[in-house]
């Protein structure tokens, strides 16, 4: 009946506070805080002592002046980190953005004719990387500290590197959902009371969602997505779809990305992010020098930029889980995310998810009957 009753009220409510939250002033405190690193540049590159360049190579990225990024990162975090970047080096970086499968088209393309115009390109999805590596996109190159590097974030003798994990949960809608309300698990979407109410992005829509994908059938068994099925929810073709309907109230609770409802929630949307009891999915994304740069030395500061603490610590701020394992996990919206140890961060090996792709897609696609 308390559910009930909350609904009806809802439905009064809802538009008239949507549009408040919309119509509010934004935070006063940036995602990622660019001006507190402090820079020194009289001897290379070095930010809050941290030496990421010596003269040699930030003197020859600084005559280069630029360098073009192709990218699938999400855009509003790309430009976070982009503005981090040039903040530090003062180095413009020319953005192309485009979703992971659009981006590897356009790479692959142009690089089978001889025309490759990124300096550097940074992707989700292993499988992506690895046709891009083996098409000759990527040249190899070691950043500052590579020998301590693992085989999980250093790929193929330094042709491409891991710098970060998007971390892929649920969130909900702050004004149709109390905190106290609020699913704290996975196994709880499937309740009836978020039946017809919930947002999910469909498993084609990238790495991501494969990850996400695996790690349910690995982390909550078999019967999960039969039962999630069963709540009808909307299907979206994209994560940033559904956080967008997520925030305009169309949905209740929707599986989303910890750094998107981040940078959501700084411009005043009203979600929030759960951490569940069985864990998160956590999924690659990579970075490379190509072969084809242009602007070498701009493009080896880039990654050693991105690899280095300082790197590392905005992708932090954003509230990505850093692949160096000496930068400590994200504290998000008065959330201190788990530990990589503590069993909640579940980062499925590349070559698994390879495995279980095409299966795991099918069934996908049979229980939710998405064509």
């Amino acid at each position: 009946m308390r559910t009930r009753l909350r609904y009806a009220l809802t439905a009064l409510t809802v538009p008239l506070a949507l549009a408040a939250a919309s119509c509010a002033a934004p935070p006063s405190v940036a995602v990622v805080d660019a001006e507190s690193a402090t820079v020194d540049t009289s001897d290379g590159l070095v930010v809050d002592g941290e030496r990421i360049a010596d003269a040699e190579l930030f003197e020859a990225a600084r005559a280069e002046g630029s360098l073009s990024l192709y990218s699938g990162y999400v855009e509003n975090s790309e430009k976070q980190v982009i503005a981090a970047f040039e903040r530090d080096t003062g180095i413009e970086v020319n953005l192309v953005r485009l979703v992971p499968n659009r981006l590897a088209e356009r790479v692959l393309s142009e690089q089978g004719a001889g025309r490759l115009g990124a300096d550097v390109v940074r992707t989700s999805d292993y499988d992506i990387a690895m046709r891009m590596y083996d098409a000759g996109v990527f040249t190899g190159h070691d950043v500052p500290g590579a020998d301590s590097l693992d085989d999980t974030v250093r790929y193929r003798d330094g042709a491409f590197y891991r710098v970060f994990n998007p971390l892929y949960t649920f969130a909900y809608n702050t004004v149709l959902v109390d905190p106290e309300d609020a699913p704290t698990s996975w196994e709880g979407l499937t309740e009836d009371r978020w039946r017809g109410h919930l947002g999910i992005t469909q498993v084609g829509a990238g790495g991501s969602s494969l990850t996400l994908t695996r790690f349910q059938e690995e982390r909550l068994g078999p019967d999960f997505l039969p039962a999630l099925a069963d709540q009808r929810p909307r299907i979206f073709d994209s994560s940033s779809a559904a956080l967008e309907s997520l925030a305009r109230g169309e949905v209740s609770v929707a599986t989303a990305v910890v750094s998107s409802v981040n940078i959501a929630a700084a411009k005043n949307a009203p979600v929030d992010f759960v951490v569940p009891e069985e864990g998160m999915a956590a999924y690659d994304y990579f970075v490379g020098k190509t072969t084809s740069a242009r602007h070498e030395a701009a493009a080896e500061l880039f990654l050693d930029w991105n690899l280095s603490q300082r790197g590392q610590d905005v992708f932090r701020q954003i509230g990505e889980f850093p692949a160096r394992s000496d930068v400590s996990p994200p504290e998000i919206l008065g959330q201190q995310l788990p530990a990589a140890d503590s069993g909640l961060i579940v980062r499925i090996p590349p070559q698994e998810l390879i495995d279980a792709a095409e299966a795991d897609q099918r069934r996908w696609l049979s229980l939710f009957g998405y064509l």
